[in-house]
């Protein structure tokens, strides 16, 4: 579930306005009971959660008493997960996990206790459905034996099913009664004060200097991507969509192969001892969730290959059929991706992803300017992509009637050059974006390539497992046909794109 909510603070004498105004045509405003809510919140003894932004509760008197609460990119806007479970010290051990890259395996134990009086309003539509909720809380911060240390009040405004103007418009009722913008500050750090607001373990990237040094840019490539494996986690325990079509599972393949790259791309500027191990574990990691991934890629694309000529549709229970041999291949991918990322294995690799990003470990050549030091740290993945006269291979001998395996050879090359050229864009700019571009075409072709063909090899084998099954083997043929189809357009297509990336304008910043 995501929660979407404002924050503002009042004066202990303030008045709630009429909210009436602000509501939609035929709503109104329900008025609820006044409730007494005692939340018990857990940390480490360090606050990681709550400087982090996550929380972890006990609230008594919920359905479900358990809360975790995760952070995401967007202001006031949080994921919530809540779990049945009784009262004490111990979390459900799945909420516990949940929250496994913030806590890094050090205890959970009460940290904060936090009284709340809440007078709610739902804003409601003529059918019941709560479109917004507005409550009043006043909070009183509780020590060890029950007695006040302190207290405020604020008023949260939740968005239900109504659209996001409703809190736009009911925020502009309470500031004019007096009430003033908060900055999304959660109770429990409130409560626990100066020390739950510092900075996370986990170093957020931040903004390049006008001319960085090169271990400035190392340094915001290693953060961006343990950033964006750590982010995932609780997503992927979760089997949670992240927007736009994408999933979890992808997201976090995606950062361990673009750091192993990025740590292979700067291998001159960063110590050896410590980088080839946490390649190693960022490639345990990523085949761990392999897997998982080509039966996510496999079900989408059965679909979308069935579905891509409605003038002859492939025989929709044959296809289902297919797709449950891929539902079952996948629950045992994403099972496997579980017991991984309960191992003692991937916990050592969260602690030494949280320590990289705060300081990985240099050479003194990542010192110069990096201008001057990384074109040529990228011009070697860049050489063995396009090949040369002194070293033939990559895309110069690729054979427009070669094995599928010559291609995916070349996919490879190209993830590597990419990366590559994409983690110095930001700083060379000009030519590097636009060839970080043209790479990235270059390399949708090739995965649909790879796509296409383990998909028609995976039609196959799966008729092949079922002989009786003859719809089954006529809708697997008629896939795989489809699938040969795209490989030959990907290979009638490559020359001009390769065309495209390979162009003076764009590579001459390599020489």
């Amino acid at each position: 579930m995501v929660e979407e909510e404002r924050k503002f603070a009042v004066q202990p004498e303030w008045l709630l306005p009429d909210l009436s105004p602000a509501a939609p045509a035929g709503a109104t405003v329900r008025v609820r009971p006044p409730a007494t809510l005692v939340a018990t919140y857990l940390d480490t003894v360090d606050l990681r959660l709550a400087r982090a932004g996550v929380s972890l509760r006990h609230r008594q008197g919920d359905e479900l008493p358990w809360t975790v609460k995760l952070p995401t990119d967007s202001p006031g806007i949080r994921h919530e997960i809540s779990r049945a479970g009784p009262a004490g010290p111990v979390p459900p051990a799945e909420l516990v996990e949940l929250v496994t890259v913030f806590h890094r395996g050090a205890p959970l134990a009460p940290v904060a206790v936090v009284r709340t009086v809440r007078h709610g309003h739902d804003i409601v539509d003529h059918a019941g459905t709560v479109l917004a909720e507005v409550v009043d809380d006043r909070v009183t911060v509780l020590d060890a034996d029950g007695a006040s240390t302190g207290g405020f009040r604020e008023v949260e405004v939740e968005r239900g099913a109504g659209e996001r103007d409703l809190l736009d418009r009911i925020g502009e009722l309470l500031r004019a009664a007096g009430a003033r913008g908060g900055d999304f500050t959660p109770k429990h750090v409130r409560a626990l004060g100066r020390a739950a607001t510092g900075e996370p373990d986990l170093v957020a990237p931040a903004d390049l200097p006008a001319d960085p040094s090169a271990a400035a840019v190392v340094t915001e490539a290693v953060r961006r991507e343990a950033g964006r494996l750590l982010a995932h986690d609780p997503l992927v325990r979760l089997r949670a969509p992240v927007g736009n079509d994408d999933t979890a599972v992808h997201q976090m393949r995606v950062a361990c192969r673009r750091l192993r790259s990025d740590l292979k791309t700067f291998g001159p500027l960063v110590r050896p001892a410590w980088a080839r191990p946490l390649r190693a574990e960022l490639k345990w990691l990523a085949d761990a969730l392999g897997a998982a991934r080509d039966a996510e890629v496999l079900r989408e694309r059965l679909r979308r290959t069935a579905a891509a000529d409605p003038v002859s549709p492939v025989d929709p229970a044959a296809v289902d059929r297919l797709d449950a041999v891929l539902a079952g291949w996948q629950e045992e991918a994403l099972a496997a991706v579980d017991d991984a990322l309960r191992s003692p294995r991937y916990l050592a690799l969260v602690d030494a992803l949280v320590l990289a990003a705060r300081a990985p470990r240099l050479t003194p050549r990542a010192d110069a300017p990096a201008r001057r030091v990384l074109p040529r740290l990228v011009a070697r993945p860049w050489r063995q992509l396009a090949g040369t006269a002194s070293r033939p291979g990559g895309v110069a001998t690729l054979d427009p009637a070669g094995p599928d395996e010559q291609w995916h050879a070349v996919r490879k090359q190209g993830k590597q050059a990419r990366s590559a050229v994409t983690a110095v864009a930001p700083v060379l700019g000009g030519d590097a974006a636009k060839l970080a571009r043209a790479l990235a075409k270059v390399q949708n072709l090739l995965g649909e390539h790879q796509d296409a063909a383990v998909a028609a090899e995976t039609w196959r084998a799966v008729a092949e497992e079922r002989p009786a099954d003859h719809q089954l083997a006529v809708a697997a043929g008629r896939l795989l046909e489809r699938e040969r189809a795209a490989v030959r357009r990907v290979r009638a297509d490559f020359p001009y794109a390769w065309r495209r990336a390979t162009r003076r304008r764009r590579t001459r910043w390599l020489a």
